[in-house]
């Protein structure tokens, strides 16, 4: 008989990624995570004192999978390398931006993951002021762009591709000349993808950080 690998808070939290990748965070709960383990939901309880420990340990989860600053690291190095990762595992588990931003008991991933952040720009010179307000406006260009990316009800060039896009919105942008000129911009070429904006973004903000850092 093949023996079964014992239970442990990381496999249940393994479990629980699955189960949110699968069916959303409304799927997790310890009955759901037990059955995806194949085991009695009061097995887990030996592990994670309930479901509020679970959906804890799960965003820190989501935390440790972030690339964090390299020591090595230039601030605006660092900030790049951990922006585009944080990005990356938000867009692929839809579920985490919601989870992390609900819950307010850090872990150990999460704190490691401030305190590699705010270090890097530290060590780059900045205050601790403008380090704090650097981090606050690059979180919400990534979070932003992560929400957008996952809700953006079209692919532009898969429809521009199909040939119908400007023909099935025409009329309805008719009213907003502005709008209309935008959109006819970007999808008429049908090479637009709203992922490869993120950079360009990301750059204006360090941009204007390096610019700020240098009057400080």
């Amino acid at each position: 008989m093949e023996r079964r690998e014992p239970l442990s808070a990381p496999r249940i939290v393994t479990a629980a990624v699955a189960v949110a990748d699968r069916g959303g965070l409304p799927a997790v709960s310890m009955r759901g995570v037990g059955k995806q383990l194949g085991v009695e939901a009061m097995s887990l309880y030996h592990h994670v004192s309930g479901k509020e420990e679970l959906l804890d340990l799960l965003a820190d989860w989501v935390f440790a999978q972030i690339a964090l600053p390299e020591a090595g690291d230039g601030w605006r190095e660092g900030m790049t390398r951990r922006a585009a990762s944080a990005r990356e595992v938000l867009v692929a588990h839809p579920w985490a931006l919601g989870l992390i931003e609900s819950r307010s008991a850090p872990g150990p991933a999460l704190l490691r993951h401030h305190d590699a952040v705010i270090g890097c720009l530290r060590r780059g010179g900045f205050p601790v002021r403008l380090a704090s307000r650097a981090f606050s406006v690059i979180d919400a260009y990534v979070y932003g762009f992560a929400l957008t990316e996952q809700t953006l009800p079209f692919d532009p060039a898969a429809v521009t591709a199909a040939g119908d896009f400007a023909a099935n919105v025409e009329p309805l942008l008719a009213p907003y000349p502005h709008l209309a000129e935008l959109v006819g911009e970007l999808v008429g070429g049908g090479d637009y993808v709203f992922a490869d904006e993120f950079g360009y973004g990301l750059d204006v903000i360090l941009d204007e950080l390096a610019a700020r850092l240098a009057r400080a």
